[in-house]
């Protein structure tokens, strides 16, 4: 891939060191994806509709891109507004190329290479020429979603589905004998545990509705909660996942957590400390279920969500108004852990991933601390080259890179996949290193990529109690 590699090397006289890192990449770059987090529609996956252009397939849900052409001052009119999809791709075009460190610049030229074989750099004066170029693709080879999901070797992908979903889509999916990646849900629990939002109440009677069970306390909540589950488990789910702005700092008692409940069936907005202490009862509640189930807990931590009211009442929420929230005390997901492994004797296997930066060596410690905890890839706004670099660097010292489940896409766009060659080509660099430096040996090299680029994943996507 032309001059592609070359972000990964370092400047100087290194050969022989980009030797063994290309050697090591060679070997993995064909390997399989295991997609175990990400926000593709099982919908689109579906109806499998061939895209019209490049601007939609690129701008139509990619919030990555919208933030990044809002930082270079163009209008909403050629983001999220009302311009054509040419217009959309030449301003993001102009966005692009005057972004060089922001991972998009090297993720839009991989992306292009990868899917339509195009080596031209992208820019203002380029972009109706590639436009061209990359529509008669998308013509002549009838590009949609599945077909970009083949190209990109997909063997699993687990979408982020709210607990109420139907889960309609993925049923027709599963049975769909052509379809050759496996495509299931993963119950997600923010609308659950967002008690104070304004349609809560709403919330709670569509769940009472498709659980027939009348929701009057914390053990009809928590009824209801296991009733999901055990559905989204009948229907493939592995995973979960939570990235809401609280954390509960204190874990309150069945008692407690019960009154503050009733005062959210009331429609009384919930004090800091009655939140604290619902949240943390229904934290440790879902832990001991997920470990019930074999299922992964995955925390997203540390984010801000929809910072900029402005855009959130103009374009509403996964717009790009998204930011990094304040740190979480260590204590705080201390307890929560311990609380757990205590209640049910075993934590599920859980993934930590934080937003915040000042958190990230704090978390790989604790994760050392519990049997079946694991600091996860670098996440959102980290999963640039030196975000990657740097969280792939400090599970290894704190702890052993073997166990690592490596990259998701956490995306929406269906060419985001490029994202995990961007990742391997990082990882060969490091391990390149430690072949180098520390005389690891080559073929265990190969061996341990093999697990963290798709083994260890795999494998925990098929184990069974």
């Amino acid at each position: 891939m032309r001059n592609i590699f070359r972000f990964i090397r370092k400047s100087g006289s290194d050969a022989d060191k980009n030797d063994v890192a290309q050697t090591l990449y060679e070997d993995i770059k064909d390997l399989p994806i295991y997609d175990y987090h990400c926000h593709l529609d099982p919908k689109e996956i579906w109806e499998d509709q061939p895209f019209d252009n490049i601007g939609e397939m690129w701008l139509a849900h990619d919030h990555y891109k919208w933030r990044l052409m809002r930082q270079c001052g163009i209008d909403e009119k050629y983001i999220t507004g009302d311009a054509s999809w040419l217009e959309k791709f030449i301003y993001y075009a102009k966005a692009v190329s005057q972004s060089p460190g922001n991972p998009l610049y090297q993720w839009t030229r991989m992306e292009l290479e990868i899917y339509f074989g195009i080596t031209d750099e992208l820019n203002e004066q380029s972009a109706a020429d590639i436009w061209a170029a990359a529509n008669d693709m998308i013509l002549s080879r009838q590009l949609s979603p599945r077909k970009l999901i083949a190209l990109s070797h997909v063997r699993y992908i687990a979408t982020t589905d709210d607990m109420l979903s139907s889960l309609s889509y993925h049923q027709k999916l599963r049975d769909d004998s052509s379809l050759q990646t496996v495509i299931v849900p993963s119950f997600r629990t923010d609308l659950l545990l967002n008690v104070n939002r304004p349609d809560y109440a709403s919330y709670l009677e569509q769940l009472s509705a498709c659980t027939n069970i009348q929701i009057n306390s914390l053990d009809d909540l928590k009824q209801a909660v296991r009733s999901r589950l055990d559905y989204f488990v009948a229907n493939g789910c592995r995973f979960t996942d939570v990235g809401i702005e609280s954390f509960p700092r204190i874990i309150g008692s069945d008692e407690e957590a019960d009154a503050a409940f009733r005062r959210v069936l009331a429609e009384e907005p919930l004090s800091t400390i009655d939140l604290n202490l619902f949240l943390g009862n229904m934290y440790v509640f879902l832990g001991c279920e997920y470990a019930k189930r074999n299922l992964v807990m995955q925390m997203h931590l540390a984010v801000k969500r929809n910072a900029n009211d402005a855009l959130f009442s103009s374009c509403g929420p996964d717009a790009g108004g998204d930011c990094m929230g304040d740190p979480i005390p260590g204590d705080a997901v201390i307890a929560l852990l311990n609380q757990i492994q205590q209640t049910q004797g075993i934590l599920p296997i859980t993934i930590l991933y934080s937003m915040n930066e000042s958190m990230l060596s704090q978390l790989a410690s604790i994760a050392c601390s519990f049997p079946r905890v694991h600091m996860g890839a670098a996440w959102w706004m980290f999963d640039h080259a030196r975000g990657i670099a740097h969280q792939t660097l400090l599970i290894a010292e704190q702890g052993s890179i073997s166990s690592f489940y490596g990259m998701l896409t956490d995306s929406r766009s269906f060419t985001s996949y490029a994202r995990h060659d961007y990742f391997r080509r990082i990882l060969a660099r490091i391990v390149a290193g430690w072949v180098e430096q520390d005389d690891f040996p080559m073929e265990a090299a190969h061996r341990l990529l093999v697990r963290v680029c798709c083994e260890n994943i795999r494998e925990v996507i098929e184990s069974v109690d």
